[in-house]
């Protein structure tokens, strides 16, 4: 199909498909159009953000039948072909001759790219190998200087994944400070919020609205996208001091006193009363996965905060609270709060 077919057919799918490049979208035509659309059929939308555990199996499942059809003996072989060059023809032929694009992705409502990304993430060996050495932090500056950004040569100079190497790299570029923030540096974060914000709300003006609706939408700006997901390596980049999970911590901060207009609201008895509805309702929902998880439905348990907010409160119950938390799954992690944490926290109540 035409390109202005493609697109218009991908953005039911996919709202944002227009800020995406043609030669993406002609693959996303190609690789995903087809599959979206019996997804729909079956009354399943497309999904982005975090991969569910159900989803890593599926991936799993997909790589380790794949093997057994071709014969090709790792996945790594699969999924990093160019690290083995006396045998990439054949295994890229066999790629080829058995559909891999569509034997990866079978099962999974997702855009192929992303199964794709997270498949390579999943397998690379170079992905789990520790804290970097001081050494390490050296070598990536020297080659960063030589290569640019270009992660895939730099991550086999170094034997590790291209995210490894390059989200290692934008934490150490510059001098991070990891001390109280400035009101300077909370400025320059508030204003490349803004910025990305606006900018983001113009692409959208730009594609659906007339400049006659341009001034109200800017009055449900702070309601409608300071709490969405933002480009946070790019917010980094314009602060420049801070790594860009510290942006995000600090902005949930700000967000969280904004709304709540400084009252606190997770203090005694309050966060008492807040943990303990916070595990009931998890419990309830008996879901097996977080990234089932409707967080903004939850933030009303502790008051009129970001979803984020109560993520982090979350998380931090879970860790402080749950032991061998990273060894359980997320319906186990409910149940050790539900059954052990739970009597004690009302009793503290």
């Amino acid at each position: 199909i035409d390109l202005d077919t493609a697109k218009k057919e991908l953005e039911e799918f996919i709202p944002h498909v227009r800020s995406i490049s043609d030669s993406s979208i002609r693959k996303m035509a190609g690789r995903d159009l087809t599959r979206f659309k019996q997804f729909k059929k079956q009354g399943i939308s497309v999904r982005f953000g975090r991969f569910s555990q159900k989803e890593n199996d599926q991936i799993r499942k997909n790589v380790e039948e794949f093997l057994s059809i071709t014969g090709i003996d790792s996945a790594e072989k699969l999924l990093f072909t160019s690290r083995y060059p006396e045998e990439k023809e054949t295994i890229s032929r066999l790629k080829a001759n058995n559909l891999f694009c569509e034997k990866l992705s079978e099962g999974i409502p997702r855009p192929w790219r992303l199964i794709y990304y997270r498949a390579r993430k999943m397998f690379d060996s170079n992905n789990y190998k520790g804290r970097y050495t001081k050494e390490e932090k050296e070598k990536l500056k020297k080659y960063h200087a030589l290569h640019g950004n270009d992660w895939k040569k730099i991550s086999e100079m170094m034997s590790r994944s291209n995210l490894s190497v390059a989200m290692k790299y934008s934490e150490i570029k510059s001098a991070i400070n990891y001390g109280p923030w400035s009101k300077e540096e909370t400025q320059k974060l508030m204003q490349a919020v803004e910025e990305v914000i606006r900018k983001r709300i113009e692409t959208e003006d730009a594609e659906s609205l007339s400049s006659s609706t341009k001034s109200h939408r800017d009055l449900l700006i702070d309601r409608e996208k300071l709490c969405q997901k933002l480009p946070w390596t790019e917010i980094e980049a314009k602060v420049g001091t801070r790594y860009w999970r510290q942006c995000k911590q600090k902005w949930t901060t700000i967000l969280t006193k904004k709304m709540t207009k400084g009252q606190q609201l997770y203090r005694g008895t309050k966060a008492l009363q807040a943990k303990i509805n916070l595990i009931k309702r998890l419990h309830e929902m008996e879901l097996e996965d977080s990234n089932e998880v409707n967080w903004e439905e939850l933030r009303h348990i502790i008051g009129d905060v970001p979803r984020a907010y109560v993520q982090a409160k979350f998380y931090k119950l879970k860790v402080t609270c749950v032991p061998l938390w990273r060894k359980k799954s997320f319906s186990e992690i409910i149940d050790y709060l539900f059954e052990k944490k739970l009597p004690e926290l009302e009793a503290k109540l």
